[in-house]
């Protein structure tokens, strides 16, 4: 029983920042055209997603005019999705068993 419990709250986070990370490619490709950006679904993403890309863009300045500050943001995304949770699961698991 705890572990369906478990399982599913990991699958609902897993879904949650997939999408986020779905959220994430609209918004930048929103920023390709500006007028969009002003849009109600665009401040509405803005809203969303710049103060996640907010703290790569701190650490990551713009190349020639492209920030590359989403891209890091999904690696991250991806990265905790795909293993950090899993790590988690693993973990409950041992620990449930003993």
């Amino acid at each position: 029983m705890i572990f369906s419990i478990v399982g599913w709250i990991l699958r609902i986070i897993s879904d949650l920042l997939n999408i986020y990370s779905f959220l994430i490619v609209i918004y930048t490709l929103l920023t390709w055209i500006p007028r969009l950006l002003v849009t109600k679904v665009g401040r509405v993403l803005g809203k969303i997603v710049e103060p996640y890309l907010e703290i790569f863009e701190r650490f990551i300045p713009p190349i020639a005019g492209i920030s590359f500050a989403p891209v890091v943001a999904l690696l991250v995304i991806y990265f905790v999705n795909n293993y950090v949770l899993y790590w988690i699961a693993n973990i409950i698991r041992y620990v449930l068993i003993r």
